[in-house]
């Protein structure tokens, strides 16, 4: 499974920003997000608090992070993908760490942090609760006591419900061009498990050209991830939804006992 994911993001970090309509701002505009809530559990100066974001994939939000001025290590299971977050935190001046990691293997990762955030669905990848519980366990050591872990997944509650087979397209037009960005999920029979075919369908002169990346992920309810956080070293467990943060994802707070 890690193969893929891997291969799932390597192929993926050329075109990664495609997804946006603008990518710069996303990284200040989803980075304010997550500085607000940590201004709510923490009094501390951001030069003082140390972040590991563990799946930080081309550096959304741990660049702008850094830049808010947090001490930020980051890492992802593709390598592709940390050297195209590297090139662009130097673009962007943001000074930060990086490094390839598993989630569910974080014994060479150096260190304990303040806060630690997986972003973007993340978790979901991790298709049963024994490697989630791997990952949990992880995150939580390289926490300090108290320490907050902070993650956001899609809204399965609601996805859940009626297993859509597909994401609207959305239109980006602007200098790179015009483009068509979708998904294509297959739901498998059992487990809550789907395959995610992603689409970025670019304009070149008059041809429409398709590139395509495949994965699966897991739908897990609200209620699922937080019993597995309780259970394995987590309390004081917040949700925040997307009309409470302006974030397109529910938002999952937890504390390091």
């Amino acid at each position: 499974m890690s193969d893929l994911i891997e291969k799932f993001y390597d192929d993926f970090a050329d075109d990664y920003h495609l997804i946006f309509g603008d990518w710069d701002a996303s990284i200040k505009r989803q980075s304010n997000v997550i500085d607000k809530i940590l201004q709510i559990y923490f009094n501390q100066p951001r030069q003082e608090l140390k972040v590991y974001d563990c799946s930080c994939g081309i550096g959304t939000q741990a660049i702008g992070l850094a830049l808010l001025g947090y001490k930020v290590h980051a890492s992802d299971i593709s390598n592709k993908a940390i050297s195209r977050a590297e090139k662009e935190a130097k673009r962007l001046g943001a000074h930060l760490t990086f490094g390839v990691a598993d989630f569910r293997s974080l014994e060479h990762v150096e260190g304990k942090y303040n806060i630690i955030i997986s972003f973007d669905n993340s978790l979901p990848h991790l298709l049963n609760d024994r490697d989630l519980k791997q990952a949990i366990n992880n995150i939580r050591d390289k926490l300090v006591c108290g320490g907050l872990f902070i993650a956001s997944i899609r809204d399965y509650d609601h996805l859940l419900q009626d297993k859509p087979k597909a994401t609207l397209p959305i239109v980006h037009d602007d200098n790179r061009g015009k483009r068509i960005v979708f998904q294509v999920w297959d739901w498998e029979k059992e487990d809550n498990i789907y395959t995610l075919e992603h689409f970025i369908v670019q304009k070149h002169g008059k041809e429409w050209i398709t590139s395509n990346r495949s994965t699966r992920y897991r739908g897990i309810l609200r209620s699922e991830l937080s019993r597995l956080l309780a259970e394995n070293g987590f309390t004081d467990i917040v949700w925040y939804q997307p009309e409470d943060t302006d974030y397109y994802q529910p938002i999952v707070v937890a504390r390091r006992i």
